[in-house]
């Protein structure tokens, strides 16, 4: 959503939000996944259309951003590429999409995003789509799992090269994705619902079936998802007052109005949310390990999406999850597989069966 300001600059530290290449020099984060974010809306040619266009516009900011930033960064498109950057002493930039709903119902939009530099795709996000149900619709499921044209995506993420992301999705629409996969998937922003009873979790059977595919979970550091969190009615009236005030996100019309409500909403929970601490994110690792071992689980803060926790609030602050690793007695060969091992994996995998 940052990128959508054209005076936003991905080279410069921010005192806003929780992502920027200096702040992820400082916490020691060599590449990050940056995602091309669209928020569900209605499902017609028109609105089809529009979303389209707002995800290409991301696209080429990220383009932009990285390209005027050279010194410091430079776009990855494989495993490999992350590797060569890291050697050259910048930051690797990957781009995902979170949501598939600018894919509209045409499968040629795939290939187009997967050029423009897409190197996953979260299936749907909070609500159903053509794709798949979601996992948090209170409408309920709509396609029970897996839509006929979802099974279309799938295959064609696969023929490309993509990683097929079930984060967001429901549990039918998990099993779908794995029955039809030839490749490995990843979670990229979800926890353990051993620990933390929420529908965007996964249950231990889900984190079995992961193993046999030969996915990784990225453990989510978004508060609500690592531990039950006590009711904060404070935060939310501010929260229900901004709504009211600025109606829905996707809907309000100009940049300059989505910032002013970015930037109260950032507020809103400085001051008021109550956070899971680096400890929980922690946890969370443990069970993953505990249940299907070292080699499935990774990290994804879902930063400047509501992720962030007492001690890791920004990209600064990420070598203190290391610290607890180091803690907890994991070695530098297993901490290095959690960084980053696995998901260079199951892009080389997910490469290879391309």
């Amino acid at each position: 959503m940052d990128f959508a300001d054209p005076e936003f600059d991905m080279g410069i530290r921010h005192e806003e939000g929780c992502v920027d290449f200096p702040r992820m020099k400082e916490g020691g984060l060599h590449s990050e996944f940056f995602a091309i974010f669209t928020g569900q809306g209605p499902r017609d040619d028109t609105t089809f259309a529009k979303v389209n266009e707002g995800a290409i516009y991301i696209f080429n900011a990220i383009h932009d951003n990285v390209g005027k930033n050279s010194e410091q960064a430079g776009l990855a498109y494989t495993a490999d590429d992350a590797y060569r950057i890291k050697k050259s002493g910048r930051i690797a930039a990957f781009i995902g999409m979170e949501n598939g709903y600018p894919v509209g119902l045409d499968i040629s939009n795939v290939k187009l995003f997967y050029d423009l530099g897409a190197r996953y795709i979260t299936l749907c996000h909070t609500r159903n789509n053509d794709i798949c149900d979601s996992s948090n619709d209170p409408a309920g499921p709509e396609s029970n799992g897996l839509s006929h044209f979802g099974k279309q995506v799938v295959k064609e993420m696969n023929k490309l090269g993509m990683i097929v992301d079930v984060s967001h999705i429901s549990d039918k629409s998990f099993y779908d994705v794995l029955e039809l996969s030839k490749a490995p998937v990843i979670a990229s922003h979800s926890s353990c619902r051993a620990l933390c009873c929420n529908p965007r979790n996964l249950s231990d059977d889900m984190l079995l079936s992961l193993k046999a595919n030969g996915g990784v979970i990225q453990i989510c550091i978004l508060s609500a998802y690592l531990k039950t969190m006590e009711p904060n009615p404070e935060m939310e009236a501010k929260l229900n007052d901004l709504r009211s005030r600025y109606g829905n996100y996707d809907t309000i019309a100009t940049e300059t109005r989505k910032n002013q409500m970015r930037s109260e909403f950032r507020e809103i929970r400085k001051k008021y949310e109550k956070l899971a601490t680096v400890s929980d994110i922690v946890d969370h690792i443990d069970h993953v390990v505990q249940v299907i071992g070292i080699d499935y689980v990774g990290i994804g803060t879902d930063f400047d999406g509501g992720g962030g926790v007492d001690g890791c609030k920004n990209a600064s602050e990420m070598k203190n999850i290391t610290i607890e690793l180091l803690r907890r007695g994991y070695s530098k060969k297993e901490i290095e597989k959690i960084w980053s091992g696995n998901i260079m994996r199951v892009l080389r995998q997910v490469e290879e069966a391309a």
